[in-house]
């Protein structure tokens, strides 16, 4: 097992480990609770607020059926006009600490569909998340990680982060 931190402060340093041969494990904790930080993973409108990657990309499309069996399908758009798609379908939803769904891009680059589980703990008002990445050979999952998806992840996070801050500033000024 490997172990990558990447900068940052207590709450925003992302953790990458390889538990397995074919698994990525990425921690990351967040300043909000758990309830708003799953509602953030699973309703598009949110989503549509932070999942948007590098800079210079967009969460263009996002739809969700959340429900066991339920799919889902994100296309992302470059500025520059390049466009990239992802489809997947859950196995599994405990809200709200819990999600495992399959995922698989248009153009496969991972050698296959993945199976992403994401576990959302609630410690004293924040939330640890641990999302768990199932690649189907050894060598997707090391060729996942030679892509830079790791920084891209913290690049969502840190949006992530921005998102939840407005959204715990607007529930403030609605009380």
């Amino acid at each position: 097992m490997s172990t990558t931190s990447l900068p940052g402060s207590t709450v925003a340093t992302l953790t990458v480990t390889t538990p397995s041969d074919r698994e990525v494990q990425i921690t990351r904790v967040f300043d909000a609770p758990r309830p708003m930080v799953f509602d953030c993973w699973t309703i598009p409108e949110l989503l549509k607020g932070w999942l948007h990657g590098p800079d210079g990309w967009r969460l263009a499309v996002c739809e969700i059926d959340l429900r066991v069996g339920g799919a889902t399908r994100y296309v992302w758009q470059h500025r520059d006009g390049q466009v990239m798609g992802m489809s997947g379908a859950y196995r599994e939803i405990v809200r709200p600490s819990r999600l495992v769904a399959t995922e698989l891009f248009d153009e496969d680059w991972t050698g296959g569909e993945t199976v992403g589980t994401v576990v959302f703990t609630e410690q004293t008002g924040k939330t640890l998340l641990t999302q768990t990445v199932l690649y189907a050979s050894r060598a997707a999952r090391d060729g996942a990680l030679g892509t830079g998806m790791t920084g891209g992840m913290a690049e969502s996070y840190a949006q992530l982060d921005a998102h939840l801050a407005s959204l715990r500033a607007a529930a403030k000024g609605a009380a």
